[in-house]
């Protein structure tokens, strides 16, 4: 049987939706100015989350500080981001994939996936029903969406991605080269920015070019598993199935963007502590254990720094992995640079049952572990943010307060 994937993306979402719920009330259409959902304008922690056609005119880039998008826009109009809001659309949108799909994955928030193989007898016209989807969406929920169809979820998110917004296309293996191969190698799926310019350097500027590559050599440029992969899409080659179900967690990770610069060691080992012990209980909730710690920063440069450690063995335990983090951002911190952004990520996951043994034993790791039980037991009952490890509200400050507030805002939202 012939697969068929339907891939549906709602055009700007966050921005589409608040602008809907505007109009309905006969306010103006923010979609048709210079706009953009975004944070507090006089934080730091700020930034674009959407914008409006005419706001990227004026170079207004997703991802970027609110102050420097007013600065490239004074007039912009800016919402504040609403969750809630969202997450009804959401699901609005999705029901209506459901109404007529066996098998709907939900990719994101705003996109999914609807496996339509085998369905021919009931819809004999693929774009007829992707056209009667996209309309019934706009006209009932008033935002619009693009559909890619496609033979797998790889060249359905591809032609999802074409000309937009509120248009449905196609990318079959008899258009690959037409549609596909003359665009450049960064619109390919999972090509980043940095992976595109190591191509690029190698002479590799377009997806064709890439798929009539040798292998060996696009592997040569950015790694074994990495340039396989993308030579496998650029051939637009994928196997992967629509999932009902969402999969179990590859990883746990957690991050704040600070309001304040910290400069301070003690200050930043607090904030690392509560990223820690954030992640690993939501680890611990799921059964689960990491044996790889990441610690990401991000310095007035805006550019991001990692570092990552294997441990020997997996591990659940709060204490173990922020000793661990702490050696890394000892190693990835100057103390002189002021920083702007913390994060941690938990990865290398396991289930199995067996506990750990490793240098962090006996009488110290059984304590960790009884301490996160209680923490985790007091946060199931009263809320995550009933209670917070001493050390967070201490040497930190002001700082310290700060970002607990920012994390209770998260969890909220």
């Amino acid at each position: 049987m012939e697969r068929l994937i339907f891939h549906v993306d709602v055009n700007s979402a966050f921005l589409s939706w608040e602008a809907a719920r505007r109009t309905a009330a006969g306010e103006q259409d923010i979609r048709l100015i210079p706009s953009a959902i975004g944070g507090d304008r006089d934080k730091r922690t700020g930034v674009i989350l959407a914008k409006s056609i005419p706001a990227k005119k004026y170079g207004v880039k997703t991802g970027e500080p609110v102050s420097m998008a007013l600065r490239k826009c004074p007039g912009l109009f800016l919402a504040k981001p609403d969750f809630r809001l969202y997450e009804k659309n959401s699901r609005a949108f999705m029901d209506i994939c459901r109404s007529r799909a066996p098998l709907v994955e939900k990719y994101s928030i705003d996109e999914c996936f609807m496996d339509m193989s085998g369905t021919g007898h009931m819809y004999p016209d693929p774009m007829s029903l992707a056209n009667q989807i996209r309309e019934e969406i706009r006209d009932s929920l008033g935002f619009t969406v693009n559909i890619g169809l496609g033979p797998n979820k790889l060249l359905a998110k591809m032609a999802s991605d074409f000309e937009k917004p509120d248009r449905v296309h196609t990318l079959f293996a008899a258009e690959i080269e037409t549609k596909l191969w003359p665009r450049p190698v960064g619109e390919l799926f999972s090509v980043g920015r940095s992976t595109a310019e190591r191509l690029e350097k190698g002479c590799i500027r377009t997806i064709g070019q890439l798929a009539g590559a040798d292998q060996r050599y696009v592997q040569s440029l950015v790694g074994q598993k990495l340039g396989r992969q993308i030579y496998e899409y650029a051939n637009g080659r994928d196997s992967s199935p629509v999932l009902p179900e969402p999969e179990e967690a590859k990883c746990y990770g957690n991050s704040t963007t600070l309001e304040e610069d910290v400069t301070d060691m003690d200050a930043a080992g607090n904030i690392l502590m509560a990223l820690c012990d954030s992640a690993a209980s939501r680890m611990r909730a799921d059964g689960a254990r990491a044996a790889c710690v990441c610690v990401t920063i991000r310095a007035n440069d805006f550019k991001n720094r990692s570092h990552q450690c294997r441990l020997e063995n997996p591990t659940d335990i709060s204490a173990q992995i922020f000793q661990t983090s702490k050696q890394l951002f000892a190693e990835l911190w100057d103390r002189r640079t002021p920083l702007r952004l913390l994060g941690v990520t938990l990865s290398e996951i396991s289930r199995e049952g067996y506990d750990q043994l490793s240098l962090f034993g006996g009488e110290s790791r059984e304590k960790s572990q009884k301490l996160d039980r209680a923490m985790d037991a007091i946060r199931s009952r009263y809320g995550s943010g009933a209670i917070a490890r001493g050390a967070v509200m201490e040497s930190g400050g002001r700082v310290g307060r700060k970002f607990k507030a920012q994390q209770d805002l998260k969890r909220e939202e």
